[in-house]
């Protein structure tokens, strides 16, 4: 075995720094994510299996526990309420019976897309709070060292889910009158 290369006291007082730090930031970031889809009649996990349901197109409900970071029983009850409510479907594929999958229904994209329009970014107290270090250093941070952090908990498929997420929106949407709107397909331009 090595020599530990850190002390007890550095331990603690870094695992401490974290959860304090996450605790207030998470807790700004919940009040300001409850406010945004309050008008849409769903709660921060329903909105968030929406989100998953949409960027991994055939999700199964493991996969939305996992890249959604709650309990399998979770993620299955709260899209049982999507599904009931014509945001959600289920189904089964053919060669794996095991699995419950969810696709978003016609409803489901169309709410999720109306919620998109309606970010209001300066009601957004994470966004606020770091437009001073946009001005600063001409871009939002980065924040790699937490991703890192993110990435040795929970893996790289995680990470690749959580990055494919963002290059989606980046690829398929675009900005118009100051708002998020999906752009239109070659198909749906023709």
């Amino acid at each position: 075995m090595s020599e530990k290369q850190y002390s007890m006291k550095e331990a603690m007082l870094f695992s401490q720094r974290i959860a304090q730090l996450s605790k207030a930031l998470w807790k700004s970031i919940e009040k300001d994510w409850q406010q945004w889809i309050k008008p849409f009649d769903l709660n921060i996990n329903e909105h968030h299996i929406l989100w998953i349901a949409y960027h991994l197109n055939g999700a199964s409900i493991s996969d939305v526990a996992k890249f959604g970071v709650m309990h399998v029983s979770t993620a299955f009850n709260f899209s049982k309420k999507l599904e009931e409510r014509g945001l959600l479907k289920f189904s089964k594929k053919e060669n794996d019976k095991r699995n419950t999958y969810i696709q978003l229904t016609p409803e489901g994209e169309n709410v999720l897309l109306q919620l998109m329009e309606t970010y209001e970014p300066n009601s957004n107290a994470v966004y606020t709070g770091a437009l001073p270090l946009r001005d600063l250093y001409g871009k939002f941070p980065d924040i790699i060292e937490m991703m890192a952090i993110v990435r040795n908990i929970y893996g790289d498929d995680f990470m690749e889910i959580f990055e494919r997420s963002f290059h989606n929106i980046e690829s398929e949407f675009t900005e118009q009158d100051g708002k998020l709107r999906k752009a239109k397909s070659e198909q749906e331009l023709v």
